[in-house]
C-alpha cells in the first residue's frame, strides 16, 4: 500500500493530504464509512482521493478493535468521566446485542465519538508529515534516477557518433 501511495503522480502536498484524510477517517468508530469519509475529506481539502481510500486500510480486522478501544477511553477522559464509570469489553458487547440506542448513547457512543475527534487529528498531524516527507523523498529520488538515465542515454550517443 505504501508504495502504491508514494507512486501517486500528485504533488506530495496532495498526497499526505489524502492521507491524513484516512488516517483521521480511520480513527473513528464508524466501520464500514472510514473510505467514505476519508474520500470526503480529501475532495474538499484538495487531497489525492486515491491516497485517501488507500490509506483506510490503517482500519483493518486487526486494528480496529484497539482503535475503537481508544476512541472510547479517550472520550471517557475528555468527557471527565471516573474510572469506575468505564464500561468493560463485555458490557459493551451485551449493550451492543440489544441494540437499543437511547442504552447505547450516553454510556457508549457519545464517549467514543468526542474520543475520536482527538484521535483522528492526531492521527491526521502524524500521517500528513509521515506522507508528506515519504512523498517528496520518493519523488526526488525518482526524478535523479531519470535525470541519471536521460543523461547516460546522452554520453551513449555522443560516443555512437
Amino acid at each position: 500500500m505504501t508504495l502504491r501511495v508514494l507512486r501517486l503522480s500528485s504533488t506530495p502536498h496532495c498526497i499526505a493530504v489524502g492521507v491524513a484524510a484516512g488516517a483521521a477517517s480511520s480513527a473513528t468508530p464508524f466501520v464500514g464509512l472510514h473510505i467514505l469519509i476519508a474520500v470526503a475529506l480529501a475532495y474538499m481539502l484538495s487531497g489525492n482521493l486515491i491516497a485517501a481510500a488507500l490509506a483506510t486500510a490503517i482500519a483493518n480486522p486487526v486494528t480496529i478493535p484497539f482503535i475503537l478501544a481508544a476512541t472510547y477511553e479517550a472520550g471517557v477522559v475528555v468527557l471527565g468521566r471516573s474510572s469506575h464509570q468505564m464500561l468493560s469489553g463485555g458490557e459493551i458487547f451485551d449493550m451492543l446485542e440489544n441494540l437499543e440506542f437511547s442504552h447505547l448513547w450516553t454510556p457508549v457512543l457519545k464517549p467514543m465519538l468526542v474520543g475520536a475527534i482527538p484521535l483522528s487529528m492526531t492521527s491526521a498531524v502524524v500521517f500528513y508529515g509521515l506522507a508528506y516527507a515519504a512523498a517528496r523523498l520518493f519523488q526526488q529520488r525518482r526524478e535523479m534516477r531519470r535525470l541519471t538515465r536521460v543523461a547516460s542515454l546522452s554520453v551513449s550517443k555522443k560516443h555512437e557518433a
